[in-house]
């Protein structure tokens, strides 16, 4: 039993760097995103219409490739290019991280 308390205390404590890097992208992330707020609200759960897509709760993955193909014309959308294509890895990081940790409201409507 003490076994498995020190393979957990262990593994606690490794996790600690990775979890304050993950709240340094989420914390970097919000304030870069002011841009973002206009079409998909400051949280990303209020787009200005049908073509926007609710950002807030997506999967920080999936984030990350959107972003990646707008910047790269791989997903086209003038628009978004135009946003994307200044973004360097760090800020795509960081923007994924944070609408990825917001709560979607569409959750609670289902």
């Amino acid at each position: 039993m003490k076994g498995i308390a020190r393979v957990l205390a262990l593994g606690c404590l490794l996790a600690l760097p990775f979890a304050a890097q993950a709240l340094d992208h989420v914390a970097n992330g919000k304030a870069k995103a002011q841009s973002c707020a206009a079409c998909h609200g400051p949280d990303g759960n209020k787009p200005i219409g049908p073509d926007f897509p609710i950002l807030a709760g997506q999967h920080a993955d999936y984030l990350r490739k959107a972003l990646l193909d707008y910047k790269s014309g791989a997903r086209a959308n003038p628009i978004m290019k135009g946003f994307a294509e200044p973004l360097s890895k760090q800020d795509i990081e960081d923007l994924s991280a944070y609408f990825a940790a917001q709560s979607s409201q569409l959750q609670s409507h289902r």
